[in-house]
């Protein structure tokens, strides 16, 4: 059961950081154009720091998955 929570948790960060991450070249360029699509509560460099922190965190899980896979299969 928690590695099906796990799972799912990794799957909506690294899909959340990269839809954040495209966001932030969306608002880079509109910000080019003297445009704004968030209306300026986030800068780009901002929401491309929040997407990093999130696949950072994606692959602190993915290490501790290995880990304990690698344990089971040592163990057993």
């Amino acid at each position: 059961m928690m590695n099906h929570i796990t799972s799912v948790i990794n799957r909506v960060l690294f899909v959340a950081s990269f839809g954040l991450a495209g966001l932030a070249v969306w608002e880079k360029l509109a910000n080019l154009s003297g445009y704004t699509v968030l209306g300026g509560a986030y800068e780009p460099g901002r929401l491309l720091e929040l997407s990093g922190i999130a696949l950072l965190f994606v692959i602190a899980l993915l290490l501790r998955e290995v880990k304990y896979s690698l344990l089971a299969k040592k163990g057993g």
